[in-house]
């Protein structure tokens, strides 16, 4: 094993010497073979962004014991090994001498995301557990070691599936953590290694290879080298895949990503590499598209194209006792938000050790295929929206239609479609259920259509409702947000009309859809609205503390305002989200334009996390404010309506 420099003055001429290196391999790469091969990037991924939604699989032998281990429980059943702390000896008796998947069928898989109405499909070829799932001949420990290993290759059979019912076929590859190998990052209950849950060598700098680069050598030459390359290449020689997707470029350093993508390119330049192959914080990706969180909730804004990983419940390999499914509206919902934001998702299952598909997961599918059987040119093939989110929901683009997605509507009212300054030219339902029924389009104003809906329309149960309307002449937009004058309106803080650049972002997952960052009292997070009519409204703003900025609270002060109108809150270091309220009048500048600014005051300390806001219409009777209707909670912007 390579010795660890303990003498300081050495150890920081290595490091020097390390981030010279890893400088002038990005710049290598971002003046020479990276910069060439971005010129075939639009090329090489436009069948993925017409594509929009993909399935992800996540199965391997980790599966048969489902995220629970000797009456423990983990989150995500496919880091079992790391999180209970398995060896390789246990591991192979416990797990891969078990795997028998008596009744794995490739084409019922591929099928049944084909019928859910997705274009690609990811499986994993290697987990972090470092076992292939195809008979490789780079390394020994793959799956022909497993009973069910001796008679199927599942990679090259689902390859072969998906080919045959024209879906696109990727594979997820663990090439930077890998807790099969001694001298592979991660496995640090057995072995001395970085990049595991002990936080070996990591120091002030935080990374292993950062700390201690003087490690990197063994690393390369005893795993990246001798196995991941190798088995990326035979990966592409093998299967031919569409798409290649990878994960935790952190384990290793940048300029080993750098290698691996340059080898994929010179290997095959056609095919997709997502965007966690090569990032770090400097730079979002060197892939051919940004990836954001993991099981998200809501997306917070990318300019480039992008993609997210839901998944059924909270694990993506199978789990046993995961019982926390969404329902298929809350997807639905999900991918047409997906959509307006210009980004595709890529749905995870977990399946069981035998092979089968968990009943909820395909429940789940199902629904989805269904709607988008329907539906699904509102998804495919489209592109950003040009308006604002709407009240009712959210809308999609291609060519001169657009598409209204309505997430809740009431019965005998009409929808309000603003922001769109062409005409509708026409419009109609999607849905085979109302292809008689009629809509009528009345223009309310320079900004804003009306669309009624027959009463046909008020059965037709679904979590999204869409209409389909056709654009006269070249698009006209507006972008300020309508707010609905009589139910309460939220304004999430993903989509402001205008962000601070030095502002940063939660990752949209379950309480962190949240704007942070703020270090200034000029960094500010802006919407632009608009009111059909001058109205007082109850502003509530939603904040939470960082819990690891030690000095939140020091007299901070969170500064809203709207117009001539002021609120400053004195930031309370307390635990989960907080609430602080204010009255306001909107709407009594030009066609009912207003803005709503939130800021740090003087002596920004960085400790705020900012939600958004919610608007609720007041009137006055007697002197007294009230609620000018029934608090009706708006769901449009978050995304957690059930269906």
């Amino acid at each position: 094993m390579t010795e660890v420099i303990t003498d300081p003055v050495l150890l920081r001429q290595k490091q020097e010497e390390f981030d010279r290196q890893q400088e002038e391999a990005l710049q290598e790469a971002m003046e020479g073979w990276w910069a060439e091969d971005l010129k075939n990037r639009e090329a090489r991924i436009r069948w993925w962004k017409e594509a929009k939604f993909g399935c992800f699989i996540h199965w391997g032998v980790y599966s048969i014991y489902g995220g629970m281990w000797e009456g423990k429980t983990c989150v995500y059943g496919e880091h079992i090994q790391r999180a209970m702390k398995i060896t390789q000896k246990v591991y192979r008796e416990k797990f891969i001498d078990c795997f028998r998947a008596e009744d794995f069928c490739a084409e019922t898989w591929v099928r049944l995301a084909k019928d859910a109405g997705m274009r690609y499909l990811v499986v994993t070829a290697k987990h972090h557990d470092g076992l292939a799932m195809y008979p490789s001949r780079v390394s020994p420990y793959n799956i022909t070691l497993t009973p069910f290993g001796k008679t199927h290759d599942p990679i090259g059979e689902l390859a072969a599936a998906c080919r045959k019912e024209g879906l696109y076929f990727g594979v997820y590859y663990s090439h930077a953590f890998d807790w099969g190998e001694k001298d592979g990052p991660g496995n640090d209950w057995e072995y001395e290694n970085g990049g595991g849950d002990r936080h070996l060598y990591e120091g002030e700098r935080g990374l292993w290879f950062e700390e201690h680069p003087e490690l990197i050598p063994r690393v390369h030459e005893g795993y990246v080298r001798k196995k991941s390359i190798p088995q990326i290449l035979e990966l592409i020689e093998r299967y031919h895949p569409d798409l290649l997707w990878f994960d935790t470029p952190h384990k290793l350093p940048l300029s080993e990503n750098l290698n691996i993508l340059r080898e994929i390119r010179k290997a095959d330049p056609h095919v997709v590499v997502n965007g966690r192959l090569v990032a770090n914080p400097a730079f979002p990706t060197l892939g051919d598209y940004r990836n954001t969180a993991d099981r998200p909730k809501e997306f917070y804004p990318v300019s480039e194209d992008w993609e997210a990983i839901p998944t059924t419940n909270e694990s993506y390999g199978y789990s046993c006792f995961d019982k926390s499914h969404k329902s298929a509206g809350f997807f639905i919902r999900l991918l047409a938000k997906a959509a307006a934001r210009g980004g595709n998702l890529l749905m995870n299952m977990g399946p069981k050790a035998d092979g089968t598909v968990d009943g909820p997961d395909e429940a789940i599918f199902r629904t989805i295929g269904a709607w988008m059987q329907e539906n699904g040119e509102s998804i495919y093939g489209t592109e950003r929206t040009p308006l604002p989110v709407q009240t009712f929901g959210e809308t999609t683009k291609k060519g001169n239609h657009l598409y209204l997605h309505i997430f809740q509507r009431k019965k005998g009212q009409p929808i309000l479609l603003s922001g769109l300054l062409n005409a509708v030219v026409s419009a109609h339902f999607l849905d085979s259920r109302l292809a008689a029924a009629k809509i009528r389009i009345q223009r309310l104003n320079y900004l804003d259509t009306l669309l009624y809906l027959p009463k046909e329309a008020d059965a037709c149960e679904t979590p999204d409702l869409v209409i389909c309307a056709e654009v006269d002449g070249a698009w006209k937009t507006d972008r300020s947000r309508l707010v609905d004058g009589m139910a309460e309106t939220t304004l999430h803080a993903f989509d402001a009309s205008f962000l601070s650049n030095t502002l940063t972002f939660g990752d949209g997952k379950k309480g962190n859809d949240y704007v942070d960052g703020f270090t200034s009292s000029a960094q500010s997070v802006i919407w632009q609205v608009r009111v059909p009519k001058p109205q007082r409204f109850r502003l509530t703003v939603r904040y939470a503390c960082d819990p690891s900025n030690s000095r939140m609270g020091e007299d901070e002060v969170l500064v809203v305002q709207t117009g001539a109108k002021t609120g400053e809150f004195l930031i309370l270091p307390k635990s989960g989200i907080q609430e602080e309220t204010m009255e306001v009048l909107l709407g009594t500048r030009f066609r009912g334009r207003d803005e709503i600014r939130i800021h740090l005051g003087n002596g920004a300390r960085g400790s705020v996390r900012l939600y958004g806001v919610k608007l609720m219409p007041l009137e006055e009777t007697d002197g007294e404010i009230r609620p000018q209707f029934e608090r009706e909670e708006d769901k449009t912007d978050t995304g957690t309506q059930e269906g």
